[in-house]
């Protein structure tokens, strides 16, 4: 076993996490930085978003109404210290962005252009057409060139935090081309790998996202937060729940039922207004647009198709050259995965799982409850999005909690000692479990496939948009059935190049932890709010639930639920609207 060593470790190379290794290098230009990723960094989920990110830049908005629209979007669950510096620093990380070199799509007389997203009143995203995602990555990933002290460790999985004296000093990684187990020694490290939509059998993540770093963590000791709270995007394509962006609908798209009809007039969206205005009905939050189908669902009044039921997005009326400069990927997702071309031909779109409200607990310079452990992105939660996030928060959140757990960790690390030798020494345990466990393991009855399609078939009828608490119920139970079974797992590839199967082992093992916390968590909440919809407890209930529930690994491996009150500053709880 090889032993590698820096002060800083960011783990994920996505958007949060070459944010955060940006802020260390420039912050503390004398320590040893370094990123390790399970893929090359431009092949990470951040590429894939389409819409864009909200930051205050348009005449007639203000850092009050972007926090109030957070607030109110959130269900009133979003910590409120962190929603203000968030608004406050969001304008500060996104002009940041432009010096370096995104390319923001702009108005003819060479402004920034925004366009409208779901439940907010003001037009506020940045976009680069519908590439957002893409050009940002770019743009961090080529700024992190010019900084000498970064090392980087592509294609190298972690398995484990290495813990020791009471704080975090390091991980144990294979590397994925060679199979060898590799230590990395750190005074602090930074978790930035993404959600976990891959838990759920229909979602709009890519493989990548199965809860690595929020695992990591809980088998730390360090707590989960709010992971009840999974948001369904409500414009995904049914087979491959590929994302169709909010940007379509902003930019003018109607959701149409098999009548079509533009159906969501019929449902109390949050606006302020008596009825949905046919103008912006179709950007209400994600939640209620999601919870909207399930009832059209019910009524008798979707689509039904090979891969269930959908609703159809049209985008026809927009014409040829709005979908080509501003909905470019779309029309190429479309064509390529549904072979159909919305500029003649209307979408098939249904809700699918998109991102995590909750994640690993931190407080507002991204550090959680476990010392030189830090995270921010979506396998954070600090939390800004409360009970629903708003489109085109996520991006910027990537930017102005990476910074802010860049240079918390980095000053941390600055006043460490090196790691001491009790370090290598769990580092060779965990050597060994993997090579007992997973590589040299003969016998067992278990398939990877069937425990994960047996979690999904889970996950989706227990955990879905609309619960109950017996169905809960009967998920925790089958959930600790599939932790033992695991435990009787059959693997075939004892190679140590590429071994693929090893991979989706662990992360299997991971997402099972993942789904626990969000089954208990939610089987806790006994109450409505936001993306947790209990129709055994349809009302919101501000007196027993307004606050943040926390899941820790219990002794017997279960998770155990407490509560931590939410931070509340200068917006009492009152009615949910977007816009006032």
């Amino acid at each position: 076993m090889d032993r590698f060593a820096c002060d800083v470790l960011v783990v994920g190379g996505g958007g949060a996490g070459l944010r955060a290794v940006i802020a260390v290098a420039e912050t503390h230009p004398k320590l040893r930085v370094a990123v390790i990723s399970k893929v090359y960094p431009m092949r990470s989920h951040t590429v894939s978003a389409e819409g864009g990110a909200a930051a205050v830049i348009k005449a007639g908005d203000s850092l009050d109404a972007h926090a109030y629209d957070t607030i109110s979007g959130g269900d009133w669950l979003s910590d409120q210290d962190a929603v203000e510096a968030f608004v406050r620093e969001a304008p500060e990380e996104m002009l940041r962005l432009e010096h370096w070199g995104c390319p923001w799509s702009r108005e003819p007389d060479g402004h920034i252009a925004v366009r409208p997203f779901g439940g907010m009143k003001i037009e506020r995203t940045w976009f680069a057409a519908d590439k957002t995602g893409f050009h940002m990555l770019h743009t961090l990933f080529q700024t992190t060139l010019k900084y000498d002290a970064i090392e980087r460790y592509d294609e190298w999985f972690v398995t484990k935090l290495l813990v020791d004296a009471g704080r975090c000093q390091g991980v144990v990684a294979t590397e994925l081309a060679t199979g060898k187990i590799q230590v990395i020694t750190a005074k602090a490290v930074i978790l930035c790998t993404g959600g976990c939509g891959k838990v759920f059998p229909f979602t709009t993540n890519a493989n990548i996202k199965n809860g690595d770093g929020m695992a990591l963590a809980y088998r730390a000791g360090a707590p989960l937060k709010d992971m009840e709270f999974v948001q369904y995007h409500p414009t995904g394509l049914p087979f491959t729940g590929i994302l169709i962006t909010e940007a379509a609908r902003a930019e003018g798209g109607w959701l149409l039922n098999k009548d079509g009809y533009r159906f969501l007039q019929d449902y109390d969206l949050g606006k302020p207004e008596p009825k949905p205005v046919l103008r912006s009905m179709e950007l209400g939050p994600r939640d209620r647009l999601s919870q909207a189908f399930v009832k059209e669902q019910e009524k008798g009044r979707t689509l039904e198709g090979p891969y269930g039921h959908y609703v159809h997005l049209d985008l026809r009326h927009l014409g040829a050259r709005v979908i080509d400069t501003k909905l470019p990927f779309v029309r190429e997702l479309c064509l390529k995965y549904q072979n159909i071309d919305p500029v003649k031909e209307m979408i098939p779109v249904r809700p699918v799982v998109h991102y995590m409200m909750g994640g690993v607990s931190t407080d507002i310079h991204g550090a959680t409850p476990l010392p030189g452990l830090y995270a921010a992105g979506e396998a954070a939660c600090v939390s800004i999005n409360g009970a629903n996030r708003l489109g085109s928060n996520s991006l910027t959140e990537c930017l102005v909690f990476g910074a802010r757990a860049g240079e918390a960790a980095a000053a941390f690390a600055a006043a460490q000692r090196e790691p001491g030798p009790s370090v290598l020494a769990q580092a060779d345990d965990e050597g060994r479990r993997l090579e007992e466990k997973f590589r040299r393991k003969t016998g067992g009855h278990e398939r990877i496939a069937t425990l994960r399609a047996e979690m999904h078939e889970t996950m989706e009828e227990s955990a879905g948009i609309y619960r109950t608490g017996a169905t809960l119920e009967k998920a925790a139970e089958k959930l600790q059935s599939l932790q033992e079974r695991f435990g009787d797992l059959a693997l075939a590839d004892h190679s140590y190049t590429f071994n693929t199967e090893l991979t989706a082992a662990l992360e299997l093992s991971y997402m099972l932890d993942v789904a626990e916390a969000i089954v208990h968590s939610a089987l806790r909440r006994r109450e409505s709010r936001g993306s947790h919809q209990r129709t055994d407890f349809p009302a919101r209930d501000d007196a027993e639930f307004l606050a943040h529930s926390l899941a820790y690994r219990g002794a017997d491996g279960r998770p155990r639920v407490e509560y931590l009150p939410v931070t509340i500053t200068r917006w009492p709880p009152g009615k949910r609207v977007y816009g006032r």
